[in-house]
């Protein structure tokens, strides 16, 4: 820390830093809560930020901010005083970080503007406002607000109620020992594996232990972003790492019961692969109509006007989260059922319950999408597309045949494809060629799907159309086969591909795009793997060689994308982010 005598004095300390480090200006005269501070000069997601008093810049604005220091010195001098005239628009305008900060956004240079809420943050001019910004400072916990805030703002009633009241602490308990939140989302996915390790003892006090284990995952998997929000420690890895355990654990855990129940002499692959295989579908669902609306202008839905309106009344914002069945009630239902039934009336629960919440959440949104008024944008037509995974052959399609004009012409072909993919796997003799004939008419359809930009209403239907085909026939297939450990191979390859598509649904929320396209070619795209199975399930009918077979795609795939992935994550050119998650 140095103390610079007047904007010119600052203009020369700050040229001296080397160009690789953060630098702050903040105003002697500054009044306010440490945490105030701690929020607009230590998020490391932003290139620049500023709360009254004080602007802070990483070493990509570094430039930007030191012409903006010398262009004030200029202007008032480099021995003027750092209050500049009371014709300026805002009180924080007129120090020298808040003059820098408006020059700043002048020259392109996005600088973020942190919530306080009750938190102090300004700069006195005489003593009377001093006297004044120091008692409303010392009227509000800057520790307390610092613990509230570090709860995510809107999370399910399970987790509001049940988890973070004491979340929180563990969450400071961890930062005051110097825990990092990748550690303690590590210690979550270990504990959920080991959980998945409990459950496949097949036994009685396997299953109350897997429970139990499970919810102190659980605990663990809410205080890693607390402890982020907490201590501002957001990282590339971090979001690499939260974006993807969560899936990771539960989908582990399906198999830990698969296994325990297998042990137990009944076999529930076929259910635990059902089990992902919604909740995947789910999640699908979500991603592409958030990343359709993600910058849709004009909305004039009466649908979300309603939605909106009901969020007013407090009992059924809980009632409408809790219908969602998201992480917290589902995991804690998981976890229940596991310690006090059997892995079969687990995955009923599940299936019933998720099936329940996708009517829910997709009747809404369809209302939604046909009662607006909007306006798709180049963006969200090209995030849906990359959501697609269209794949060579698809691909291929696409650019010879003439693009199908019509409001619901893409979602009404890829849906078709979907039944004709799907109703081919299950209504026609197992192994014949005429699935492979199916799976043929499937990779036509999907690739008319997207033969133009997906800006329709309902075209975010098209890559949850894509998924189910992919997913449902591998499922279908596999189970028909009536080859031992199929249906786990299936299991595998279902895991490995709907890691790809979480992957891809992260990059673009994380603002860098989907994966290249060299890794969808490598791994077929899902026309491509769904024609591949068809003709697997057709040539090695009746054949162990069906489940290895599945098993090596599986392997292949599971290992390119996470090659892939991995490299992606720690590379300098992935976002620095921290995913707040979604409720489902």
């Amino acid at each position: 820390m140095q103390t610079a005598a007047d904007a010119g004095d600052a203009a020369t300390l700050l040229a001296a830093v080397p160009a690789g480090r953060r630098v702050a200006l903040v105003d002697p005269r500054f009044v306010g809560h440490v945490h105030a501070l701690r929020l607009g000069l230590t998020d490391p997601r932003f290139a620049a930020a500023t709360v009254p008093g004080a602007l802070t810049a990483q070493p990509e604005a570094r430039g930007a901010l030191l012409r903006a220091l010398r262009r004030t010195t200029a202007a008032v001098g480099a021995g003027a005083p750092v209050v500049a005239p009371e014709t300026d628009p805002a009180p924080e305008d007129r120090t020298v970080p808040g003059r820098i900060a408006v020059a700043l956004e002048a020259e392109g240079t996005a600088v973020k503007r942190p919530e306080l809420g009750s938190l102090t943050a300004t700069v006195p001019t005489d003593a009377g406002a001093r006297a004044t910004a120091e008692s409303a400072r010392d009227e509000v916990d800057d520790e307390a607000v610092r613990l509230r805030s570090a709860v995510k703002a809107h999370d399910g009633f399970f987790t509001t109620f049940a988890i973070s009241p004491y979340s929180r602490y563990i969450a400071r308990w961890c930062a005051r020992r110097g825990l990092t939140p990748n550690q303690v989302t590590t210690a979550s996915l270990i504990t959920a594996l080991v959980a998945a390790g409990a459950a496949a003892t097949g036994t009685r006090g396997g299953y109350i232990a897997a429970g139990i284990l499970l919810l102190v995952s659980f605990v663990l998997d809410c205080t890693d972003g607390q402890l982020a929000r907490y201590s501002l420690q957001y990282s590339t890895m971090g979001a690499w790492l939260d974006a993807t355990f969560d899936r990771a654990k539960e989908y582990a855990y399906y198999a830990g019961l698969a296994i325990g129940a297998v042990r137990g002499g009944d076999d529930v692959w076929v259910l635990a692969l059902g089990a992902m295989v919604l909740q995947a579908c789910r999640h699908v669902v979500d991603f592409s109509f958030n990343e359709a609306n993600h910058d849709a202008v004009a909305n004039t839905s009466p649908t979300a006007a309603l939605s909106d309106k009901l969020d007013s009344v407090g009992w059924t914002v809980w009632a409408r989260r809790m219908i969602v069945l998201p992480i917290g009630e589902r995991w804690a239902m998981i976890a229940v059922l596991t310690a006090l039934t059997t892995p079969r009336i687990v995955f009923y629960a599940l299936l019933i319950g998720c099936a329940l919440a996708a009517c829910y959440t997709t009747a809404g949104r369809l209302l939604r999408s046909l009662t607006r008024r909007a306006s798709r944008t180049d963006r969200a037509a090209q995030a849906l597309a990359d959501l697609a995974d269209s794949g060579p052959l698809a691909q291929g399609v696409a650019a010879v045949a003439p693009g199908l004009r019509g409001a619901f012409t893409a979602p009404a072909l890829a849906l078709l494809g979907t039944l004709v993919m799907i109703g081919g796997a299950l209504f026609l003799p197992y192994g014949s060629l005429l699935t492979v004939a199916a799976a043929a008419v499937y990779v036509l359809l999907s690739g008319l799907a997207v033969a133009r930009p997906l800006k329709g209403a309902l075209d975010w239907l098209v890559p949850p159309f894509f998924r189910a085909a992919e997913y449902v026939t591998i499922l279908v297939l596999a189970a028909r086969s009536d080859v031992p450990h199929a249906v786990p191979a299936a299991f595998g390859l279902v895991s490995a591909v709907a890691y790809h598509h979480y992957d891809t649904v992260y990059r673009i929320r994380g603002g860098t795009g989907a994966p290249p396209q060299w890794l969808v070619r490598t791994i077929g795209g899902h026309e491509g793997r769904t024609a591949l199975v068809a003709v697997l399930a057709a040539v090695l009918t009746h054949a162990s060689g069906f489940a290895t077979a599945l098993t090596a795609l599986a392997v292949a795939v599971a290992l390119v994308v996470l090659v892939e992935s991995i490299r992606f994550w720690v590379s300098s050119s992935a976002p620095a982010v921290h995913d707040e998650g979604e409720l489902a």
